[in-house]
């Protein structure tokens, strides 16, 4: 790959993958009307496949971790690629709402295990000076998927059936396992020490990492799962108006993303502090021109630039502090981002039931991004390139 460049057939490989994970992932919030009705469930059953699906992820990444860590990287992504299109297939002729469930399960599994491989099969094929800008590429994908997968998905499932967004996911799934069989190069296997080993997760900086990811979604998604309503009933949108504003933050989220892996990349000591202090203050806003448009639509996409800036920063640092047990510190990330994504929604939900009101609810994904910036203060500085290049032996 041309190091002054990330545009690579095995990186945009890895990135097609992102974005049929991230597609399949939050495709079904917009389609939970019509899978209730079509398998004769109430609304609440069918949001039990949004939750069964994160704690799949959470289940499922300590399980395959360490089975992950002793295949080579290639074989790894096209057996779990093709364990997810094949879920995907599944849910599509599902005969029942239990079956739904199990391959929600099922495909969450693969969703564990994918992201951690990819990203670092990303990050050993870059240049060490853009390593941190290939795990955000891949992670690009996921992001993508909320700005032109979803809405696109539940239009079509509206139009047509849910089961035909799932079949064109699985039909993508495909198609990317076919693009990575054809452009990943071969990897070694790695060595047998470093085969998911636990001691390196169980170092102090790997936990305080992964507590920040699992923190920074609770402040995330204890506020983006109600924005909808939000957006209605605070600021008057109109269904199109907060349709276009999810939208708008989903481009903030994808600009975030990239913006994060430049400033991991720079070895940028503040990145976490700065973004969790930005999107403190995008909630601050929010909360004080929830009734401005205008305004309001800033907030939030400034918000979604800072929520995910934070993603490569932590992701890179985790690789560097877990050392031989890399693999499954990617891996586990992702379990704790979705951890902090069910705790998140049940917290807002919780915030609500208390009669707080829709209108506070910035006042508490505020408070736990102070909370996140004071946690993550002590966390170990990310290595600079040249830093990097000498602990390499590549720069003396």
């Amino acid at each position: 790959m041309n190091p002054s460049t990330l545009l690579s057939l095995p990186l945009l490989a890895l990135a097609l993958g992102g974005f049929v994970v991230g597609s399949s992932e939050f495709i079904i919030m917009g389609l939970l009307p019509e899978v209730a009705k079509d398998l004769q469930v109430s609304l609440s059953d069918a949001g039990l496949l949004v939750s069964a699906y994160a704690m799949g992820v959470v289940i499922g990444a300590p399980l395959l971790g360490p089975l992950l860590g002793r295949l080579p990287r290639r074989k790894a992504l096209l057996w779990l690629m093709g364990a997810y299109a094949l879920g995907n297939l599944g849910c599509a002729l599902a005969p029942n709402y239990e079956w739904l469930l199990a391959m929600r399960m099922f495909t969450a599994f693969s969703h564990a295990g994918f992201f951690g491989c990819a990203t670092l099969l990303a990050a050993e094929l870059a240049p060490p000076h853009r390593r941190a800008s290939a795990m955000a590429l891949v992670l690009s994908g996921l992001t993508i998927a909320n700005v032109l997968g979803v809405p696109a998905g539940a239009w079509l499932g509206q139009a047509t059936s849910w089961r035909v967004t799932f079949m064109v996911v699985a039909a993508l799934g495909f198609l990317t396992l076919l693009a990575q069989a054809l452009w990943l190069p071969a990897t070694p296997k790695p060595q047998a020490n470093a085969a998911g080993a636990w001691d390196g997760i169980l170092r102090r900086p790997v936990l305080h990492a992964l507590f920040v990811c699992s923190l920074s979604s609770v402040a995330l998604f204890g506020v983006f799962t109600y924005i909808s309503p939000l957006l209605r009933d605070v600021s008057g949108f109109s269904p199109e108006h907060a349709n276009f504003a999810l939208l708008l933050f989903g481009i903030g989220l994808t600009v975030g993303n990239l913006l994060g892996g430049r400033l991991a990349d720079k070895g940028f000591r503040y990145s976490l502090p700065l973004a969790f202090g930005v999107s403190t203050l995008c909630l601050l806003g929010l909360f004080v021109f929830a009734q401005i448009p205008a305004l309001a639509l800033g907030c939030l996409f400034l918000w979604g630039v800072a929520s995910f800036a934070i993603s490569s920063p932590l992701q890179l640092l985790l690789v560097e502090q877990a050392g031989e047990s890399a693999s499954l510190a990617a891996t586990l990330s992702h379990a704790a981002f979705n951890l902090g994504n069910a705790s998140g929604a049940f917290v807002g939900g919780l915030w609500l039931s208390t009669n707080m009101g829709l209108a506070n609810l910035p006042l508490m994904g505020a408070g736990v991004l102070v909370l996140s910036i004071l946690v993550c203060l002590p966390l170990p500085r990310l290595r600079a390139v040249k830093d990097h290049l000498k602990a390499t032996g590549q720069l003396h």
